[in-house]
């Protein structure tokens, strides 16, 4: 552990965690803010849409821009960008104000994941990528369940305009240690002993284009499945604090406790995750047997969800959720090695991962505008929204199943046809 490399997913799992608690106050502070701003459900559903759009629009963009510069010049400049639209939500007075800051933190926060990706892709061998993604990828559950006592805390001490002046000024902590703190793989450890680098993939004898990547199946399969888990997941992280206030009664201080129980659930779901697709793969197994074992179990168990819309007992209730967020966790950590797994160059990891991303995101735009529009016409029921996410879960695993190819570089197949072909043709003399 004294190796560099674990040093560095440290930092980003503590970027990504940062990364969610920006995201949620708005979540947590939603009632709160729902009365000092005299809007309901709809409005607020738009408001919470606003961060998804910018996020998902920036996500292939950022991608490329990732592979350009680098994640260690990138990840920082991101976090910054971010902190400082958390900050200045609590200025913001109207329902315009609110979504403006909303959409430029979406653009802040698009280059999280994408750096992320380039991290693990060059500090860790392919079979340590599950489980090294696990790590920094349980900072958004970590994120997620820390934004609910701690939001709710600030809240109820000093107002909600005081949560996001905090969790802004956070953000500007990890920077400081971000520059202090990170070296290059070629420094080795914080010791000075050299570290192993893996071995890079050898670059294709055909240049690869960003474009050219779309016409890959398993690229597609991809975006769909991750766009099926998101809906998911994002019903957590937007809608989950207002529906066990509405739904169930919660107050501020139960939030804090009883309302952390999925998120810390889905914590050791991701390492168990990451641990399991790696081990399977060191086992023997086959990369694509390996990442879809996990990806598909994960995505079936999470559709339990559903049941939570027809069961009254808050523990029962809170244990459904919180299988169905630790099964989605499990998922997610094979989930995004596979940018990595599936890159044709280096060059390509982050740009991958920002396209899968773009797609997964949308569902942040679906899934908070839907259950806004559902809960005005149903006046106040979450069960159509459930039940919906439920679907998606089973779509999802049909995507990663089905649709999704071996589990290798996307021009491999074409690679070794043309080899083939070349030892086939005639010799010419």
């Amino acid at each position: 552990m004294r190796k560099m490399r674990w040093v560095v997913i440290f930092l980003a799992f503590l970027a990504i965690a940062i990364n969610y608690i920006d995201r949620a106050n708005l979540a947590v502070a939603a009632p709160q803010i729902e009365k000092a701003l005299n809007i309901g459900p709809a409005e607020m559903g738009f408001i919470l849409s606003g961060f998804f759009w910018s996020y998902a629009l920036m996500q292939m963009p950022f991608g490329w821009f990732v592979d350009r510069v680098g994640a260690r010049i990138a990840l920082p400049l991101a976090v910054g960008w971010w902190s400082v639209f958390t900050a200045l939500t609590a200025v913001a007075t109207s329902v315009g104000g609110m979504f403006g800051c909303r959409l430029m933190l979406g653009i802040g926060e698009a280059g999280a994941y994408p750096s992320c990706a380039k991290l693990v892709s060059q500090w860790f061998t392919k079979a340590q990528r599950a489980f090294a993604t696990s790590i920094f990828d349980s900072g958004s559950r970590v994120g997620s369940a820390l934004s609910i006592p701690v939001v709710a805390f600030i809240i109820s001490s000093f107002g909600w305009e005081a949560s996001f002046i905090i969790t802004g000024v956070i953000g500007f902590v990890w920077i400081l240690g971000w520059f202090l703190i990170y070296r290059n793989k070629s420094k080795g450890d914080l010791t000075g002993e050299a570290d192993a680098a893996p071995v890079q993939p050898v670059a294709p004898k055909n240049k690869v284009s960003w474009a050219s990547l779309f016409k890959y199946r398993t690229l597609w399969g991809m975006m769909l499945g991750f766009f099926c888990l998101n809906f998911v997941i994002y019903f957590f992280i937007t809608w989950f604090p207002s529906y066990l206030v509405q739904a169930h009664g919660f107050s501020l201080k139960s939030l804090g406790t009883l309302g952390t129980i999925p998120a810390l659930m889905s914590i050791p779901g991701g390492w168990l995750g990451g641990f399991i697709s790696d081990s399977l793969f060191k086992r023997g197994w086959s990369l694509t047997a390996a990442r879809k074992t996990c990806m598909v179990g994960g995505m079936l168990m999470s559709s339990v969800i559903t049941l939570c819309a027809f069961v009254e007992n808050i523990y029962l209730m809170l244990a459904f959720f919180g299988i169905a967020y630790a099964s989605l966790a499990f998922a997610a950590a094979s989930i995004w090695s596979l940018p990595s797994d599936v890159a044709p160059t280096p060059d390509h990891v982050a740009s991958i991962g920002g396209i899968q991303n773009f797609a997964s995101n949308l569902a942040g735009i679906v899934i908070t505008t839907f259950t806004g529009v559902m809960l005005a016409i149903t006046k106040g029921s979450f069960v159509i929204p459930l039940c919906v996410a439920g679907g998606f879960c089973f779509l999802g695993a049909f995507s990663y199943l089905v649709i999704v190819g071996k589990i290798e570089p996307l021009n491999r197949a074409e690679e070794e046809r043309a080899r083939r072909d070349d030892s086939r043709a005639p010799s010419t003399v």
